[in-house]
């Protein structure tokens, strides 16, 4: 079974930077696409980004190149960086695992992550 773990959420005010990580344990990263959710109070959990097992990067949101995706499969890590966050950016940031390739249905990821909270405000 492979457990997810996430972590790097915090509270920045607006225009502030962040990095997530999502680091994995109990089997191989590398044999899984990941992706990156997130849901704000009252909404649903909508796609961020996904990165394949090579690395090929796939953005969901209209973030205007504000959220880059990138994998370490060495650390077992796979990292968000966020950059120039907005107060809607606000919401809890969840790393997902599924096999193949990249999906913005969430039902196509078989593990998550509990998820790690980010807070956008002055």
């Amino acid at each position: 079974q492979l457990q997810l773990v996430e972590s790097g959420g915090d509270l920045v005010q607006p225009g502030g930077s962040l990095r997530l990580s999502c680091t994995a344990s109990g089997l191989t990263l590398d044999y899984y696409v990941i992706g990156w959710f997130r849901q704000a109070p009252g909404k649903e959990r909508e796609g961020v980004s996904c990165i394949s097992r090579r690395g090929e990067s796939t953005a969901y949101l209209d973030s205007k190149g504000r959220f880059t995706i990138s994998r370490d499969n060495a650390s077992e890590t796979v990292y968000l960086q966020m950059s120039s966050l907005k107060p809607e950016d606000t919401a809890v940031y969840h790393c997902a695992a599924r096999r193949i390739w990249c999906s913005n249905n969430r039902n196509d990821y078989i593990y998550w992550g509990q998820g790690t909270q980010v807070t956008v405000s002055s």
